[in-house]
């Protein structure tokens, strides 16, 4: 069961600001429980008290968990961990594998847009996955296994295509309807992806021992040449070029090429995974001395900075083409064909397909931007209406628990929301603070109108330049000029008020 929170309000609100709190705040939780996964610190300085339950494998009830992170006098501030037993805190002990179960077990951050806000603290994640993958590259020869994944999971435009073609090729039917048919495309038809190592922007190989470089460019771990190989034996055909250690692999989706692709990732999340950490490597593209002003810009917080993405023909993996069956004269659709609405509905119930799991935490920003107003009204049916694997149960054949924070500046959404999960966001002009409320009307099922009224005090729900005409008719006292500018008015109250005006004014001039 999914049940996001609404956070409504203006730009610059602090709605991202908000959830990217949360997001540095479960990052620190889980480097302070399982380094081996979250590596570093998002956010060194950041201090915080979050109460929260969390359904327990063997346990009925939730978890009443409070974590927080407090500085004690002048001391660095410190992680703790306690759970509620019989109504008394009690600490847990972070180094107990128990600990772990109080914890989300993923916690995915989604933006449709360049939220340098909201990424952060992901980026960070990454970063510090990523220099564990290149130590590992240079050496092998500890006989370390695969690098542990990341908790934390970053969905944006740049991932679209790898969250996409890991649903149209492991998702069940059922689920690929649900992701494309509103796309009015079909199936996935074929696709081409480019993997170069040796390319000219790609980083040399370094100096090292001798037989410890396995390529002329950049090195793998183990891991990653699994997938390299694996991508090999699944695809229809491919090329190699030597000279710069390059990969074309085109497949021709049927289903002997879904078989293929399951006999080496058991889901659409481990075949998503294999992919983003392929594409990660593109990251080596972008010259070290950027790479290190970001690092640095980063741990100073300027959140003006981010990443660039290198030209597609610089990367060291992309997708080529990716390519649809659809009805009409031609019978297939390219993928940069369909519109950024399109793009980002296939996205964001891709994620949702992906992540059918309990406890996992969704932080999505704007989620709905792209989507035109009837797209928006049915955003959480089609949420909850998704055929996921196990139609999202937990270990016991309870429907799994999965909770969410999306930040929203449309009425659609909380109107299909209580109000006590709906929190209203504004910036004090005098203090500069973030004040939140809850509304103070119902929101699930009130109209539009009302929580436009409620959330942003638009009243009446019409634009700006319409408003301004229909203000100055109504300080008019000719009754002609009147008439003639409610012929340029679509229907409302305020074009009745007008016409009530008119009939005013028309009795006054009989008497």
């Amino acid at each position: 069961m999914f049940e996001p929170l609404c956070l409504i309000g203006p730009n610059g609100a602090g709605k991202s600001q908000f959830i990217q709190v949360v997001a540095e705040a479960f990052q620190l939780l889980l480097h302070a429980a399982v380094p081996s996964e979250e590596r570093a610190e998002g956010n060194p300085d950041l201090q915080f008290v979050i109460e929260y339950a969390i359904p327990v494998h063997g346990q009925e009830a939730p978890v009443h968990v409070k974590a927080t992170r407090l500085a004690e006098g002048r001391r660095r501030p410190v992680v703790k961990l306690a759970k509620k037993i019989a109504e008394e805190w009690v600490e847990c002990d972070l180094n107990d594998p128990q600990t772990v179960t109080l914890l989300p077990t993923k916690v995915i951050g989604y933006t449709s847009g360049a939220n340098e806000t909201l990424s952060l603290p992901f980026l960070v994640s990454r970063g510090g996955y990523a220099d564990e993958v290149g130590r590992r590259a240079l050496d092998e020869s500890k006989g370390q296994g695969a690098v542990p994944d990341t908790r934390l999971m970053l969905i944006d435009y740049g991932t679209h295509l790898e969250v996409l073609v890991a649903n149209l090729l492991l998702g069940s039917a059922e689920q690929r309807v649900a992701l494309l048919e509103d796309a009015r495309v079909q199936d996935l038809h074929s696709f081409r992806c480019i993997i170069q190592l040796a390319h000219s922007a790609a980083p040399k190989a370094p100096s090292g021992r001798p037989g410890t470089r396995r390529r002329k460019g950049i090195q793998l771990t183990a891991e990653l040449e699994s997938y390299l190989n694996q991508l090999q034996r699944c695809a229809t055909s491919y090329h190699h070029e030597p000279g710069t250690d390059s990969y074309a692999f085109d497949f021709l989706i049927n289903g002997e090429t879904r078989k293929a692709f399951a006999s080496f990732w058991s889901s659409s999340l481990e075949l998503y995974a294999a992919l983003h950490k392929l594409a990660m490597l593109n990251d080596l593209a972008i010259p070290k001395t950027t790479r290190e002003r970001f690092r640095r810009e980063t741990q100073q917080r300027k959140f003006a900075s981010r990443l660039p993405e290198p030209q597609d023909e610089d990367k060291v993996f992309r997708f080529e083409r990716v390519v649809f069956n659809a009805s009409g004269v031609h019978g297939t659709v390219d993928y940069v064909s369909l519109s950024d609405g399109e793009h980002q509905m296939a996205q964001l119930l891709g994620t949702m397909c992906m992540v059918s799991f309990p406890n996992a935490l969704f932080l999505l920003d704007e989620p709905e931007s792209h989507f035109n107003p009837q797209w928006r009204v049915k955003l959480l049916t089609n949420v909850l209406a998704l055929p996921t694997a196990g139609g999202r149960r937990d270990e016991q054949g309870r429907a799994a628990m999965q909770d969410g924070i999306l930040t929203t500046h449309s009425p659609f959404v909380p109107s299909d929301m209580p109000k006590e999960r709906v929190f209203i966001f504004s910036k004090n002009a005098e203090s500069g603070r973030i004040d939140v409320r809850h509304p103070d009307l119902e929101t699930f099922g009130t109209t539009f109108d009302a929580i436009l009224a409620e959330c942003f005090e638009i009243r009446p729900p019409i634009s700006e330049v319409s408003m301004t005409k229909i203000e100055t008719l109504k300080t008019s006292d000719d009754p002609q000029k009147i008439q003639e500018g409610m012929l340029e008015l679509g229907d409302s109250v305020e074009k009745i008020m007008l016409a009530d005006r008119v009939r005013q004014l028309q009795r006054q001039s009989k008497q």
